[in-house]
């Protein structure tokens, strides 16, 4: 798998997020409360909403434009809401976050 360094964690904002453009398109990178981060497409399966510009409680974020909640574990937009978004690996060593460009299967 091909990883993209991304920098320090502390670049990425605790509770919210940033994107990133790469071959596979946007990717938001977000962080939550417990400095853990995942990515997924940086769009919201309602209305395309920038979900790096979500706040993220816990493993979820919280698309800005009409707050659907999306499981950054899943991948999937939480009750009563229907749809999912594309998930990829991140892992973070020695406070240095690395973006995986293969999609988590579903």
């Amino acid at each position: 798998m091909e990883w993209l360094a991304l920098g320090n964690i502390a670049e990425i904002p605790a509770l919210g997020g940033r994107y990133v453009d790469t071959p596979k398109g946007q990717i938001a990178v977000l962080r939550n409360e417990n400095d853990e981060v995942f990515a997924v497409r940086n769009r919201c399966p309602h209305r395309g909403g920038p979900l790096a510009e979500g706040f993220v409680s816990g493993k979820t974020v919280f698309c800005p434009l009409h707050n659907w909640q999306i499981d950054l574990e899943k991948g999937e937009a939480m009750a009563p809401d229907h749809g999912c978004v594309q998930r990829f690996p991140v892992r973070v060593e020695d406070q240095q976050v690395w973006l995986g460009l293969e999609e988590v299967a579903p």
